[in-house]
């Protein structure tokens, strides 16, 4: 019988990773810091591994090729097959990132790619000056953009936003965008790890070369319209759901909680992953408890009906899953692509 299951976290050493990773309680040494840690990934070469229960070993693509739709819900195994949708990090950008693109399914699927990236932020914390890159200030023509990005210029048309701990972006490919100094971050994406890299400040890579750029491969997939306010507008109030976003790709819930919460799952038909933030909580379903610190997921099978969500001190958790609602549920080609509209709660 299947069970809440967690994971080992995977690590990945990046020239402008930092250490706030290890200060969650993380040891990835011989690494000398750690720009990502995957918390959840299928992706191949980098399946996350179960930790716990009798699949302790196993990867989750072993786990989802055994169990399928009572894994992640019969409507999403019918759409996704064996491709797990999911892939999520902590993000520790000590320095500036690339300022890059990502392709949506059309485009990617033209290129050979099995999918697009959109994403979501969530920022853990932020140090003060901090900033993001999210899309175009005003509105770019092609020719316009080349251009600038010709002169060295680029970063002048950019829109730039200032993140405090707490705040949601939400990145649809297509949009420019880049992780600046100073945040440490969750991100829920689709399973994609596809990046093109539009500019890198003349920045070299550890054997002191410049990075490649993907100048061509980006002009295809950038929005080129301009972004007022990418922020995603919520409050929240202890011990109740608050939807941040929600996609044909996933939906992401915060759930504060000061008391056990319970939670029922029995007509969602999806995996729920619950990705600590803050603090430390447990997760109870089937029998099984599962205690979390900040960093930290597990992943609730879609034939649980039912979670308990406890905590003693306070903890934030981000409550992850697929609605199948948000997808044409008659449409069963999981290489199809989506016509949507991203939503928020406001």
């Amino acid at each position: 019988m299947l069970y809440p299951m967690k994971f080992m976290p995977l690590f990945k050493n990046k020239i402008w990773g930092g250490n706030k990773i290890k200060e969650m309680g993380f040891d990835y040494s011989p690494l000398p810091n750690c720009g990502e840690m995957w918390v959840l990934s299928a992706m191949e070469g980098n399946e996350s591994v179960v930790s716990n229960g009798f699949l302790e070993g196993n990867t989750i693509n072993e786990v989802l090729e055994i169990y399928m739709g009572e894994l992640i819900g019969e409507k999403n195994f019918a759409h996704f097959g064996l491709d797990f949708p999911l892939l999520v990090k902590i993000i520790d950008a000590n320095d500036r990132l690339s300022i890059q693109v990502h392709p949506d399914d059309e485009l990617a699927r033209r290129r050979g790619e099995a999918n697009g990236k959109t994403e979501m932020w969530y920022i853990i914390s932020a140090d003060k000056g901090a900033q993001i890159v999210d899309g175009f200030a005003a509105e770019l023509t092609r020719d316009e953009y080349q251009q600038f990005l010709s002169l060295g210029k680029l970063e002048e048309q950019l829109h730039l936003e200032h993140p405090q701990a707490g705040d949601v972006f939400f990145i649809p490919a297509g949009r420019v965008h880049a992780i600046g100094k100073g945040l440490l971050l969750a991100e829920i994406q689709q399973s994609s790890d596809t990046t093109y890299r539009i500019y890198d400040y003349n920045r070299p890579d550890a054997d002191g070369h410049l990075r490649e750029l993907h100048t061509q491969q980006a002009l295809d997939a950038i929005d080129f319209s301009p972004t007022a306010d990418g922020r995603t507008h919520y409050t929240y109030r202890n011990n109740a759901t608050t939807q941040l976003a929600q996609c044909p790709y996933f939906t992401t819930n915060l759930i504060a909680i000061d008391s056990t919460l319970r939670k029922d799952f029995s007509q969602l038909d999806s995996f729920v992953v619950y990705l600590c933030t803050e603090g430390i909580a447990a997760v109870k379903s089937m029998d099984t408890i599962c205690p979390l610190h900040a960093g930290e997921c597990v992943m609730v099978p879609a034939t649980a009906e039912t979670v308990e969500l406890h905590t003693q001190n306070g903890a934030k958790l981000l409550e992850v899953y697929v609605d199948p609602s948000q997808w044409n549920a008659t449409d069963i080609d999981h290489t199809h692509d989506f016509d949507w509209v991203a939503k928020f709660s406001m």
